[in-house]
């Protein structure tokens, strides 16, 4: 586990996987609309950070970092470091150090995408959905509405226009991905990073089912470009999951 104010270095690992080869996989299921069990706020208190005298010397990149940073501050999580800080934002340092690597000329509006990635995820758990696979298709989805809906009024209350803001939304949203946008594969490739490098152990122990992890694996090397499984091919896993990434890739 990484330091509270450390990046994870993503680009000098020691013990790369060979996963020995890959698989195509078919596309995700498309669920039906459910009603979720309760109702998570829909429209949460965004942190205001006008009463900041910096604010004004802000270019509008910068105030809208501030305020997706201030609000992945609200995490009540905490990472289990030496010195801890909010989940939410640990996990939003770690998605801005991976795009660093794949894509160091990155728009600004990828790199607020990027940054908003679980935007107040917290806010809606994952039994607040039936515990099913359409629950769990469904729950994904209305994080993404939620999540972007979100991001966009940050935008527009700094500076961007509402086509820009639109923009941040479609890419957290991942409305292209399907129609080869190569800005919404990188965010993609960098939340499958993440997930393998920061969340792949403990999602692995929680799940408690080698199959159904296998399963995952699959899909989620089966969603990266070529670009992303080579930086992938570079994290430093551990013995067990270098063990199911090897087959779920060689099967």
């Amino acid at each position: 586990m990484y330091a509270a104010n450390q990046l994870s270095p993503v680009t000098s690992h020691t013990k790369p996987w060979d996963p020995g080869g890959t698989t195509l996989y078919p596309r995700h299921f498309c669920p039906r609309i459910v009603t979720p069990i309760l109702n998570p706020p829909d429209h949460p208190k965004i942190p205001n950070i006008t009463s900041n005298p910096l604010v004004s010397t802000m270019s509008k990149y910068e105030s809208a970092l501030a305020r997706i940073d201030a609000a992945h501050a609200d995490d009540p999580r905490q990472t289990e470091t030496a010195t801890p800080m909010p989940y939410e934002l640990h996990y939003a340092q770690k998605m801005t150090s991976y795009l660093s690597t794949l894509q160091p000329d990155a728009s600004e509006l990828l790199r607020l995408a990027i940054r908003a990635q679980h935007l107040r995820r917290w806010e809606v758990p994952r039994d607040s959905y039936p515990a099913t696979k359409i629950g769990y298709h469904s729950w994904r989805a209305g994080l993404q509405r939620r999540q972007a809906a979100l991001v966009e009024q940050m935008c527009v209350e700094s500076g961007y226009s509402v086509e820009e803001a639109a923009r941040v939304g479609a890419l957290v949203r991942k409305a292209d991905l399907k129609q080869g946008d190569p800005d919404t594969q990188t965010l993609e490739d960098v939340a499958c990073l993440v997930f393998l490098d920061d969340q792949f152990d403990k999602f692995e122990t929680d799940l408690n089912d080698e199959e159904k992890m296998v399963g995952i694996l699959q899909k989620t090397w089966g969603k990266m470009s070529e670009r992303g499984r080579e930086e992938a091919l570079k994290i430093n896993l551990s013995e067990n999951a270098q063990r199911l990434v090897g087959i779920a890739l060689s099967g």
